[in-house]
């Protein structure tokens, strides 16, 4: 059975995130107390019904009281033996304030704070969530994310990445836009040689073969790639035999179309071609 526990910051994107896994062919329940996630699950293993062996549970702080367990019941089902993954959904601070202000929403906690301040709301929920989020396997940033981006990143999780092993996500970005904050390894791509300054190539990107032979024609980059992969191959074994659930690596350069795409790509292609689950996000490519 597979079975998600899809929790996170209000406003950070749970609710595209349940129905991006609806699409795959999750059973999806939003807005499950805590406390009955024992239950539930219990119910989910033991029914012959095949549509309860995939199963995503939104549990967050909706709940209200009955949240404050979650860590708890969380510990509870880990000493139970009870196999499932869990998917947090994250943002910076300021940008759920500026969503919550946009869609005029009201936060679940807002009954909670005295001057019903929606800044003291999100801050408290944060504080709330931290225990969560260090318990989580997965963490997605939805700070610099669009919706479509979004429901791409759950599909390629839940898909290439079903299973007990290890997937490896590689993000391309562009240091002007920031580092991705769910990236657990980053690698700067600024010291190799940019086609921004070739006037034919400026326009393309990372995914066109003119751009790709031009980076890897020089010989610093042939020497940088294969160290990497060096390094990596002896990480990513360590990091399989934490088991850890998910190893996201980014790939950055000054704008994230070039240099950055190319060497995501490669990366992701060596992943691939040694046997691991591998997937691959351009976050900036398209940007200007």
């Amino acid at each position: 059975m597979e079975f998600v526990i899809v929790t996170g910051l209000s406003g950070a994107g749970k609710t595209n995130a349940l129905h991006a896994m609806e699409d795959i062919g999750f059973y999806c329940v939003d807005n499950l107390p805590p406390l009955l996630l024992d239950t539930f699950y219990d119910l989910c293993e033991n029914s012959a019904d095949k549509r309860m062996k995939q199963v995503a549970v939104v549990a967050d702080a909706r709940s209200g009281e009955m949240f404050a367990d979650i860590a708890d019941v969380i510990s509870k089902l880990h000493a139970e033996g009870k196999r499932f993954k869990i998917l947090f959904l994250d943002a910076k601070q300021d940008t759920l304030i500026v969503r919550f202000k946009e869609t005029r929403r009201k936060h679940p906690l807002i009954g909670e704070i005295v001057s019903g301040s929606v800044e003291e709301a999100v801050g408290l929920e944060a504080e709330l969530m931290k225990n969560v989020k260090t318990m989580a396997d997965y963490v997605i940033d939805t700070t610099l994310m669009a919706p479509g981006e979004l429901k791409e990143r759950v599909t390629t999780l839940f898909t290439a990445g079903a299973g007990d092993a290890m997937l490896i996500t590689c993000i391309s970005f562009g240091y002007k836009y920031g580092i991705p904050p769910e990236a657990d390894l980053v690698f700067d791509m600024r010291c190799l040689p940019n086609p921004f300054y070739v006037k034919e190539l400026k326009p393309l990107t990372g995914l066109d073969e003119p751009v790709r032979d031009y980076i890897l024609g020089f010989e610093v980059t042939g020497q940088f790639v294969q160290k990497l992969y060096d390094f990596l191959d002896y990480t990513v074994s360590l990091y399989q035999q934490e088991g850890k659930s998910e190893l996201v690596i980014g790939v950055g350069c000054t704008g994230g179309k070039h240099r950055s795409v190319t060497v995501a790509r490669l990366l992701n292609l060596h992943f691939a071609e040694n046997g691991l689950k591998s997937s691959i996000h351009h976050r900036d490519i398209w940007k200007a």
